[in-house]
């Protein structure tokens, strides 16, 4: 039996499901036809109790019959979004399908399904009632939290129908219902009323103060048209919720506001010439900190001269001291020395070159934990101004080309890599959150011995296979980087492996390929006019 290195939850989701003529699990729910025919040897010999009986059996076969229709579409549709899971599972090369990826994937089914319940829900009271009974039962009501907006409504008349004398209340029903106030556009007037003296008006002496008004409040872009709350739900949507800014100009015009893309994006630059200081002083403070990761991804940026797209590059350096039990305390103090809450900056170049990284890291001399780039390694010279940095690589980015392999089947060795290296993100999950001396010790006692027998593991295999193919490959990798490696064995801080930074960039590379499929799109001769959408930083 083979073994499959499962860190996925949504594995669940791929599940057999056993079907017989009653009863089929669809989303993991057991659902059962309406009708079932029940045969019956015996006939009556009377004609008009038999012509009963089959209309009777012929509403039964009919209601069987649309419900095995609904059911054939139901399974049609899993079965597609089936495909598409196995498809983006084995086909890409990554270790596994993400939870974002299914969402996206389960949206459309789902909203599809809950379509069609709504319209068997107008159409029959009996199931209209049981789904209102089963909405009320899973509703979470703790919405303490948020504003409250409370609506009274009365009976049209407060006399007693009857007598006509006055109602008074003897209780009430409650209920509540979320609700959402879209964003509105609004202008706000500024006025600076002007004083002055109607006694020293008279008088004409030369100390007379004149007219006195207050200053006016500083704006962020001088003779602008927007608030700095304007701007920021700008550069938030843009950057946070990856809209781009030539939709937000369609949406402001929904409102009957004409804003042009351009002059939103002058609003952009404005703000980051405004936050350039707090980026400065966020990357000071992250290189004083005694371990960082960094990771780099592409950035296509529109290059105008020549009316197409140029590949740029997004460095990123974070910081998440709470694995080994760093960060804050309550009181806002950092618990360990050079600690700090986790952050994550961003820089922007034109190429991802060593000189790059050199740049970036300027100052800092700890402890770097990145995947196998060569570019890095420029960084642990001796020779490097400042000290060299301390090196820790990622074994995730080991495990993924074994899965790589894994993955086209028939790999015994890619099998036993996988299973060798959960046995070391099993550990690291009991010991996350614990202090720095902790995780050393249990690593040392349990990490190290797996550790140890893998590398010659590693050579002996090496030594027997093809040096060309996939598998040796993976091997050699691993063994160019085994001191990086072994590093979190030595040191509680050091995390096994470096997706704290490559989480941080997963929205970054949510744009580039928006940028992708728009540039792919207008490439195969599509609507010329819509604009691909600048990058997620300007040049």
């Amino acid at each position: 039996m083979m073994l499959r290195h499962d860190d996925s939850g949504s594995q669940s989701l791929l599940r057999a499901a056993t079907e017989s003529s009653t009863l089929w699990l669809i989303f993991g729910k057991l659902h059962r036809p309406t009708m079932e025919v029940e045969v019956s040897d015996t006939l009556p010999d009377d004609a008009d109790a038999l012509r009963a009986l089959l209309l009777a059996e012929r509403a039964n076969y009919a209601a069987i019959v649309a419900e095995r229709d609904k059911l054939i579409i139901r399974n049609a549709r899993l079965e597609a979004i089936n495909a598409e899971i196995r498809r983006a599972l084995f086909g890409r090369k990554s270790e596994r399908i993400t939870d974002e990826q299914l969402w996206l994937a389960l949206e459309e089914l789902e909203t599809s399904l809950a379509k069609a319940e709504a319209e068997e829900e107008k159409a029959d009271p009996a199931l209209k009632a049981a789904g209102k009974r089963k909405r009320r039962a899973s509703r979470d009501e703790s919405l303490d939290h948020l504003p409250h907006e409370e609506v009274v409504i009365e009976p049209e008349s407060k006399a007693c129908p009857c007598c006509g004398g006055e109602l008074h209340v003897i209780g009430e029903d409650t209920s509540k219902r979320l609700d959402k106030v879209p964003a509105k556009v609004r202008v706000i007037v500024t006025r600076r009323p002007k004083y002055a003296c109607r006694s020293c008006e008279k008088t004409g002496a030369d100390t007379v103060a004149g007219v006195i008004q207050a200053k006016a409040p500083a704006r962020l872009i001088e003779g602008g048209l927007p608030t700095e709350a304007m701007v920021a739900d700008v550069v938030v949507s843009k950057h946070a919720d990856h809209l781009p800014l030539y939709r937000q100009s369609q949406i402001l015009a929904r409102h009957g506001v004409k804003i042009e893309r351009s002059t939103l994006a002058q609003w952009v630059g404005a703000a980051a010439a405004e936050l350039q200081p707090l980026h400065d002083h966020l990357i000071d403070q992250l290189k004083a900190s005694p371990r960082l990761f960094c990771d780099e991804t592409r950035c296509p940026v529109l290059d105008p001269g020549a009316g197409k797209t140029k590949t740029g590059y997004l460095w990123a350096i974070a910081r998440d001291d709470r694995p080994w039990g760093g960060g804050l305390d309550a009181t806002g103090h950092p618990r360990h020395p050079g600690s700090g809450p986790p952050a994550v900056a961003y820089s922007y170049a034109p190429g991802r070159g060593g000189e790059h990284a050199a740049r970036l890291l300027h100052g800092f001399n700890g402890i770097l934990q990145v995947d196998g780039y060569a570019a890095y390694k420029k960084l642990a010279a001796p020779t490097r101004s400042g000290g060299p940095v301390t090196l820790a690589y990622c074994w995730s980015h080991l495990r993924r080309q074994f899965y790589e392999v894994y993955v086209g089947g028939n790999a015994p060795i890619a099998t036993g890599a996988l299973a060798r290296i959960k046995l070391l993100y099993d550990i690291e999950a009991e010991v996350r959150g614990s202090p720095p001396e902790r995780r050393r010790a249990v690593r040392q006692q349990r990490s190290k011995p797996i550790v140890e027998a893998l590398k010659p593991w590693f050579e002996d295999n090496l030594a027997r296979m093809s040096k060309g193919s996939k598998i040796a490959e993976a091997i050699a990798y691993g063994l160019n980087h085994w001191d990086g490696l072994c590093r979190f064995l030595e040191d509680g801080r050091i995390e096994i492996d470096s997706n704290t930074v490559e989480r941080s960039i997963r929205g970054l590379a949510l744009t580039r390929n928006y940028v992708k499929h728009r540039i792919m799109r207008r490439s195969r001769g599509g609507d010329s006019s819509e604009a691909v959408p600048t990058a997620m930083i300007s040049t």
